[in-house]
């Protein structure tokens, strides 16, 4: 039977108890210190020695070590559906089949075009060969052309960078064949080498065009078997991470061992448009799948992390290795642990409009007070955390109410033989009650913890 909630107040609102008991050890406050009924709400505390911690809070995301989307390569039908929705899967385990007829016919005319290449020896005998050339090139630079057009729009910059190179790898190794090709060709008109060499020359270049179409359409057909990429849980569908469908063209590219010149946009498919709220995106068995369909998703949850976005103010402060304290929205009452992995170097924007940066946490087990396990989070829940910045053990401190600023620098008021006097300050760790004062004020001094708007200097303080 599930515990019942105990009360809990905003995250903004809940006291930091353990640097409240601190306050109240080791600061005695005298009330207020009335020199006459003038001034009735001037209050003064001793600066004490004491432990200061220093926090600072920012909204996070609970979020999986990876994830991976499986989409059709090509139109067709879903075939077959070898796993259960939350099933935990291997890496490399078949998943589902797809059927793609025209997949299937781009492949028989693909190794049909490459046979015919290979049998031809290249350039038409001794007709045209500069224009048979001329045909060759055309048709390779359209479809490097296409190939590149399309890796453009994938919008992972990483992947979209991987690929747009592997489109450059297969145009210079065209490049190459068309150049002898072409130097053989004038030189034939030159009658400086034998039609033989242009022929053969002219042969290496569309045999390679026609290898590098084939590659494209027989690691289509191979794709059409999906399998994991990665160990974790299935789920239907795709989840929205900007990249269409990156993942199965990757994995593509790989089996193709590189980008053939006969990619086309077509080819990589792009994800179709969501459907509306409220319908299942779940593929069924039978169902039609076009280029780019997301099929299923694995989610690698065997280690859960935290992606907090951390102000522009504070971030400064964060370094790897700083432990701190999370909780979710979805689990009230309960505190995880999590440990600062990396901090971006680039900035993110937030919805607000400030300048945040991305930290990244390890996400560590969450308890119910001291005794009771907290459930499991799901990746996607959102979370506030509580990051231990700084601290010190045994600093002079004074309220942070005490502090002040005046001519753009902190201040405090000191009381000395009665009269009060600013002073100085400079401000060390920073707690939500507690301020730690390297240098300005010592121990024992008392100073103005409330009314220092309505003290003058030199004013007698009783």
């Amino acid at each position: 039977m599930r515990r019942p909630d105990p009360p809990r107040l905003p995250s903004a609102t809940r006291p930091r108890l353990f640097t409240a008991l601190l306050a109240l050890a080791v600061l005695t406050l005298t009330g207020a210190a009335s020199c006459g009924a003038d001034e009735p709400s001037i209050a003064l505390a001793s600066a004490a020695r004491a432990a200061v911690a220093e926090e600072i809070d920012a909204p996070a995301t609970v979020v999986a070590r990876a994830a991976a989307t499986l989409t059709a390569p090509a139109d067709g039908t879903l075939a077959r559906l070898r796993v259960e929705p939350g099933q935990r899967v291997k890496r490399g385990q078949v998943l589902a089949v797809v059927d793609s007829p025209s997949a299937r016919e781009r492949l028989r005319q693909a190794r049909a075009a490459l046979d015919a290449a290979k049998r031809a020896g290249g350039g038409g005998g001794g007709g045209n060969l500069a224009g048979t050339l001329r045909g060759t090139d055309r048709a390779a630079g359209e479809a490097h052309a296409a190939a590149r057009a399309a890796a453009a729009k994938i919008s992972d910059p990483d992947l979209r960078k991987a690929l747009l190179a592997q489109v450059e790898s297969a145009q210079r190794q065209y490049d190459a064949a068309a150049r002898a090709a072409d130097r053989a060709v004038r030189e034939v008109q030159r009658g400086v080498r034998n039609l033989n060499s242009a022929v053969g020359a002219l042969a290496t270049a569309q045999r390679l065009q026609a290898q590098q179409a084939y590659d494209l359409a027989k690691a289509t057909v191979d794709a059409l078997t999906l399998r994991a990429p990665i160990a974790g849980v299935v789920q239907p569908g795709g989840v929205s991470t900007g990249g269409g469908s990156a993942g199965a063209l990757a994995g593509l590219l790989d089996a193709a061992g590189g980008m053939p010149a006969g990619f086309g946009p077509d080819a990589l498919g792009a994800a179709p448009a969501g459907p509306p709220p409220g319908v299942d995106t779940a593929v069924p068995v039978g169902g039609r799948v076009t280029a780019g369909t997301p099929v299923l998703t694995v989610v690698d949850t065997g280690e859960l992390g935290l992606l907090a976005e951390v102000d522009e103010t504070d971030v400064l402060l964060v370094r790897t290795g700083l432990t701190g304290t999370v909780e979710l929205d979805a689990v009230t009452g309960a505190t995880y642990e999590a440990t600062v992995r990396s901090i971006d170097v680039l900035p993110s924007t937030s919805a607000r409009g400030g300048v945040s940066y991305r930290v990244r946490l390890s996400l560590g087990a969450g308890r119910f007070g001291e005794a009771e396990p907290a459930p499991t989070p799901r990746p996607g829940m959102n979370a506030v955390l509580r990051l231990r910045v700084r601290e010190a053990a045994d600093a002079v401190t004074v309220p942070a109410s005490a502090i002040f600023s005046m001519d753009g620098r902190d201040a405090v008021w000191v009381v000395r033989d009665g009269r009060a006097g600013r002073a100085v300050v400079t401000v060390g760790v920073q707690g939500q009650d507690l301020v730690q004062i390297v240098d300005g004020v010592q121990a024992g001094d008392r100073v103005v913890v409330r009314g220092a708007d309505q003290v003058r200097d030199g004013q007698e303080i009783g």
